[in-house]
């Protein structure tokens, strides 16, 4: 239940390449490195419940460790996939839709900050937030 809180933006580490990478065009990259993104999770047991809210939407996401959902990203890219807890760290798999090419996510606690990390064809990027 560690990842049990509200946790907002606090630094960016490499997440322009990461957008570039993933086709996002230079205007939304530019507005997505400052999108003010906040998330409140809420775990029970291999359920949870993320809220995130930023300068462009606010959405809530259910799913189940291990089960296969939709998710759409801020810029429209549709994806399909699954969470599972690896040890402390929540490792997300997800397949684009339109290209089918493989964005892994990793969710753990570093310390006092939740550390956010995405790979999308060799490109890592991490998002760092801290507890509000």
């Amino acid at each position: 239940m560690a990842f049990n809180g509200t946790w907002k933006i606090e630094k960016n580490e490499n997440y322009e390449k990461f957008m570039e990478a993933m086709g996002v065009n230079v205007m939304k990259r530019k507005l997505g490195a400052h999108d003010n993104l906040k998330l409140t999770i809420q775990q029970d047991g291999n359920k949870f419940l993320v809220k995130e809210s930023s300068n462009f939407r606010t959405i809530d996401i259910e799913f189940t460790l291990g089960v296969s959902f939709e998710y759409s990203l801020a810029d429209g890219t549709e994806l399909s996939g699954s969470w599972n807890l690896e040890g402390n760290k929540l490792v997300g798999t997800f397949t684009r839709k339109d290209n089918g090419k493989v964005l892994t996510a990793y969710r753990e606690i570093v310390g006092s900050e939740l550390v956010q990390t995405y790979v999308y064809e060799g490109v890592e990027a991490k998002r760092i937030f801290k507890k509000e």
